[in-house]
């Protein structure tokens, strides 16, 4: 008997799947707070922490620096895990499913200028300016992701204090 798990599309549409058609897809995300702002990826109509898939032969922590710089323009020290958890998605762009190792640490801003310069060619068609987002708005507002973004950003403010 072949497995089945349910895979949620970007619009949260759920479908089953047998797990022979999953890509294995590990991606880390940077969560910088400073002055009572989170800094956000703007995508579609809502947001996301800055990140994405770490590649072969990358470590962690590059690819959370690089993708952090490739969403934002910002260069970023890497700080602690605050969160770690699985997560079953169709990607938006290929149709393919995928089983993702998600990954939240807390980062410090150690350069760079708010740029969309870096985006990849998929980037380039749901992704816009990254925004400073006060602390207090990220309860109100839509997340693409399936974590407790209020627990991670709670997280990071304490590696911050």
């Amino acid at each position: 008997m072949k497995k089945e798990i349910i895979c949620r599309d970007i619009k949260g549409k759920k479908s089953k799947i047998v797990t022979s058609k999953l890509s294995f897809r590990p991606s880390v995300y940077g969560v910088v707070v400073e002055r009572d702002k989170v800094l956000l990826s703007k995508q579609w109509d809502g947001y996301d922490f800055p990140g994405g898939g770490v590649e072969l032969g990358e470590t962690i922590e590059e690819a959370l620096k690089r993708e952090y710089f490739e969403e934002t323009g910002i260069k970023v020290k890497v700080g602690k895990i605050l969160f770690c958890g699985t997560d079953f998605f169709k990607v938006p762009f290929g149709g393919k499913f995928v089983q993702s190792i998600l990954m939240f640490y807390s980062c410090k801003r150690i350069g760079g200028r708010l740029s969309i310069k870096n985006f990849d060619e998929f980037e380039k068609e749901y992704a816009d300016m990254p925004e400073w987002v006060k602390l207090k708005d990220t309860r109100k507002i839509k997340f693409y992701n399936p974590v407790d973004n209020q627990k991670i950003i709670k997280e990071a403010m304490k590696k911050i204090e």
